[in-house]
């Protein structure tokens, strides 16, 4: 299974914003979308950082409230690993794995064409489980 096959099941819809969003809008939109990763991008769409709400939570610890009105840029991360649509699922889950990443932006030709979570990679390794186990049992019955 490829990272594209998990875009064309979940969809390609990423939350974004620019560099001049500031770390509290960050934290509002990643509380009203249910999600735990922007991606900034610029005005080309092309990924200049990511930020997590691990982020946005170890700059409160470290820097206090006053954080909150700061640019996200000022957290993020700006070298943000990337994955392809060509790439497998296990290349992917390997390098969330060494990475230590729960989201991983995907690009196709320097844009931003998605987003892949840890859950999303789960959920497709389930589905594919399944898939195989009611394939054995079709075979053991049929």
């Amino acid at each position: 299974m490829y990272v594209k096959t998990i875009l064309d099941e979940k969809g390609r819809n990423v939350v974004t914003g620019g560099p001049q969003l500031t770390v509290r809008q960050a934290a509002v939109y990643l509380h009203e979308n249910h999600i735990g990763a922007i991606v900034i991008v610029d005005r080309n769409d092309r990924i200049a950082g990511i930020a997590t709400e691990r982020d946005i939570v170890a700059a409160v610890a470290r820097n206090g409230a006053e954080c909150l009105d700061k640019p996200i840029s000022s957290i993020m991360w700006g070298n943000v690993h990337r994955c392809s649509e060509a790439q497998t699922v296990n290349e992917l889950m390997e390098m969330m794995s060494n990475l230590r990443a729960r989201h991983i932006p995907v690009e196709k030709d320097g844009r931003l064409v998605g987003i892949v979570s840890i859950g999303d990679v789960v959920k497709s390794h389930i589905r594919a489980i399944e898939r195989e186990a009611d394939a054995i049992k079709a075979y053991i019955t049929g």
